[in-house]
């Protein structure tokens, strides 16, 4: 039986790695050169000719002026980790229970399903073009904006509950984060296409003989929430979490990455963009390898 169990085992991870095989591939001949001399740029200073460029090393003073000297990296990279941590929880919290309706049973339930995927096509690079970039779309947002009431319900209720709960510092700052994410509501649920499918499959793989038992026992939905949905899809929650931050911090709209990007087409200063895209890079992995490591404290692992 043991024997049996490897086998199964192996042959599964066998599958996987056949899987992400075109993805190994593609990073080992299309990927390592260019980050080999990124990096190398990120300690040079990049002079470009007529004839090509030629890197002068300089050591950490890219780093240094990225760190040190630039007045806004410093500024935009702690608004950027900061928006994220919120809108990432925002995004999971919302997507599970999203998936949590899907998974009932109702008329209509694949209309509603293709409809939450609708998000994943919509979030993709074409339409996101057409979404910052079209001059026509840009203007009619505009427009709405303008034709619209500039007393929105959020913001009136914002007013009301910063009057009356007013020179708290804590809960200032908590219904300022709480009200950015309702005014963002948009940007989350058109991130949150992916999350709801993967958070899907892993309700569908719960047994229902776990409910009926559980309620059998006297077990409330709620309790029943806590106690078992909720710990059988906690590794599914690790997955979408490191997926929700790669896809933050690789937004079209992200600052970090519009300051990076200028500096390198339009200012043309190659060493100190690869500078800061390596920051930028590396303050991305140190957040999902200590995010990764306190949510698989939590984890429920199970055969």
């Amino acid at each position: 039986m043991k024997k049996r169990t490897v086998g199964l085992t192996s042959r599964r991870a066998l599958y996987g790695y056949i899987f992400i095989l075109p993805f190994i591939l593609g990073f080992i001949f299309f990927m390592i050169k260019p980050l080999a001399q990124s990096l190398k740029m990120s300690f040079c200073e990049v002079v470009i000719s007529n004839q090509g460029f030629t890197m002068n090393l300089n050591h950490l003073a890219n780093y240094k002026r990225a760190l040190l000297i630039d007045p806004e990296f410093n500024r935009l990279l702690t608004e950027s980790v900061t928006t994220m941590i919120y809108r990432s929880l925002a995004t999971i919290v919302f997507s599970f229970f999203v998936a949590l309706l899907l998974n009932q049973k109702f008329k209509g339930r694949t209309l509603a399903r293709s409809i939450f995927f609708l998000a994943v096509i919509l979030s993709s690079g074409v339409l996101v073009g057409l979404e910052y970039n079209n001059t026509l779309m840009q203007q009619l947002k505009a427009t709405i904006e303008e034709a619209g009431n500039t007393n929105s319900i959020t913001e009136v209720l914002e007013q009301i509950l910063v009057t009356n709960v007013g020179g708290v510092g804590k809960m200032d700052k908590l219904f300022k984060i709480l009200f950015e994410i309702i005014d963002s509501i948009y940007d989350v649920a058109m991130a949150s296409g992916i999350q709801i499918i993967i958070f899907l499959s892993g309700l569908q793989n719960i047994s229902p003989s776990m409910y009926e038992a559980a309620q059998m026992e006297g077990c409330t939905s709620w309790e029943s929430l806590w106690k078992i949905t909720v710990p059988m899809v906690s590794p599914l929650m690790l997955v979408c979490w490191v997926y929700t931050i790669v896809d933050f911090f690789m937004k079209t709209d992200n600052k970090v990455m519009a300051k990076i990007n200028d500096q390198m087409v339009i200012q043309l200063n190659y060493g100190f963009s690869s500078a800061m895209a390596w920051i930028y890079f590396l303050v991305c992995m140190a957040l999902i390898g200590l995010s990764s490591l306190i949510i698989s404290k939590v984890v429920y692992n199970y055969d």
